[in-house]
């Protein structure tokens, strides 16, 4: 039966559908290693005590993930059963899965607007061993004394580069340190993409698998920038200061891409990661987490890509490094089993403090994770960060967290290929309508005003 707390949720309408970016442009989730019945039977024939069930986030992980599972249970006994929920459809999985008997005992939340759906569920890590492996509170999902989630990845992403294409149209990473730059090598290559071969970015596809490198990860850099100039970390609505850069950018991407802009409804994220793996296109907007994807097989190697900033033109260009940060934070389900609650947190520890967990997280998964075990990432993308970084350039903080719903994104989503499709200012006005008005909106509904 439903728990009463999950039914009076669901009933209100209060549970917001996916907050959650949806990192990792994979559509092929929803594989699974085992089924929630088969977990309670292996409990049972194993003689462990207690038993784990991860509601995972991350599609292009799915296969890391069961196979993490399994060593665990190889050398522990204590079953762990991985289900990797369909790429968007997150929240929409992990309510189902929270109103059924062997519900799962780890979850994730995007960061303070997730939380608050889910903060009933949530076992007060304050006291777990995995929470004293965090290097930094900052990691924590904390009010007062309490620790409702603790964030186990650090991620990057930016305009990912093919660099040999690149050279062939005459140009460098050097020389592309602004919009203005970009724009112009851009452009350039439009003009001679029949000589070349090749066009300046991949699909900016808008289907459910793509579109939220665009309504989300794109759109947090006009609200990064707000935020900045605005000394703010946080807004009950949004004013929209440079969503004219945000419309320069669109207009880079989807009039200089590998289709005509009407095509974008139609097209995913393998699309475009298929493109950019054809060496169909130069740019390609993602993140860290596709370094595994583009170098399986021997596709690219290291001294083939890159990733650079996403310049917009606003704020210091010169010194502005990747958009980096997290909206992945574990929660364990304070409504299961004492031994289950108990296995999960061993597990969880695990992950994060041994040879094998810490190993197949930075080089398998190609994470950075925020705790005193980790290994350094082969990862390029995270190693060029780092080098951002060291230089002195600001990374663009992850503020998307702080999108008011899933409604709201999906706005703007829909006001973004509307846009696509016939580029006049009347259709620009309305993504500004969907992205300031539509924020009030979801905010004031959100936050029951």
């Amino acid at each position: 039966m439903m728990n009463k707390k999950l039914l009076a949720l669901t009933l209100s309408g209060a549970l917001a559908v996916s907050m959650l970016a949806g990192c990792g442009g994979s559509s092929n989730g929803g594989d699974t290693s085992t089924s929630t019945d088969t977990k309670a039977d292996t409990t049972e024939a194993s003689g462990a005590e207690g038993s784990v069930y991860y509601l995972n986030f991350k599609p292009e992980q799915d296969q890391q993930w069961q196979d993490l599972a399994k060593a665990y249970t190889d050398e522990t006994g204590v079953p762990v059963t991985v289900v990797t929920a369909a790429s968007g459809n997150y929240e929409t999985t992990l309510m189902s899965e929270m109103g059924k008997s062997g519900a799962p005992t780890l979850f994730q939340v995007n960061g303070p607007v997730g939380l608050a759906n889910w903060k009933d569920y949530c076992y007060d890590l304050a006291g777990s061993d995995i929470y004293g492996q965090l290097t930094s509170d900052n990691y924590a999902l904390k009010e007062d004394d309490t620790v409702y989630g603790i964030a186990y990845v650090i991620e990057s992403y930016g305009l990912i580069v093919n660099k040999t294409l690149l050279e062939k149209a005459g140009y460098t990473i050097d020389d592309i340190q602004s919009f203005a730059d970009l724009k112009k090598v851009a452009e350039d290559i439009t003009a001679r993409s029949s000589e070349l071969g090749f066009a300046a970015f991949t699909s900016a596809g808008m289907d459910g698998s793509s579109d939220w490198r665009f309504k989300t990860h794109l759109a947090n850099l006009p609200i990064y920038f707000e935020y900045q100039t605005d000394g703010i970390s946080s807004t009950d609505a949004i004013k929209g200061t440079y969503l004219d850069n945000y419309r320069d950018m669109w207009d880079l991407y989807i009039n200089n891409s590998t289709c005509d802009p009407k095509e974008l409804s139609a097209k995913t994220g393998d699309d475009s990661r298929n493109e950019f793996l054809a060496g169909d296109a130069v740019f390609f907007q993602n993140g860290s987490w596709e370094y595994a994807n583009l170098t399986a097989d021997g596709a690219y190697t290291d001294d083939d890509l890159a990733m650079i900033p996403i310049y917009i033109g606003a704020g210091d260009e010169a010194n502005q490094g990747l958009c980096t940060g997290t909206e992945n934070y574990w929660c364990v389900n304070n409504q299961a089993d004492e031994a289950d609650i108990q296995a999960t947190l061993d597990f969880m520890n695990w992950c994060v403090t041994s040879e094998l967990g810490t190993k197949t997280m930075a080089d398998e998964m190609g994470f950075v994770i925020p705790f005193k075990g980790a290994q350094e990432s082969k990862n390029l993308f995270v190693k060029q960060d780092a080098e951002y970084t060291a230089e002195g350039k600001t990374p663009v903080s992850w503020n998307f967290t702080t999108m008011p719903s899933e409604e709201w994104k999906n706005g703007v989503g829909q006001a973004l290929t509307a846009y696509a499709a016939d580029q006049t200012d009347a259709n620009w006005a309305g993504v500004v309508s969907a992205f300031v008005d539509g924020w009030a909106t979801e905010y004031q509904m959100a936050n029951g005003q």
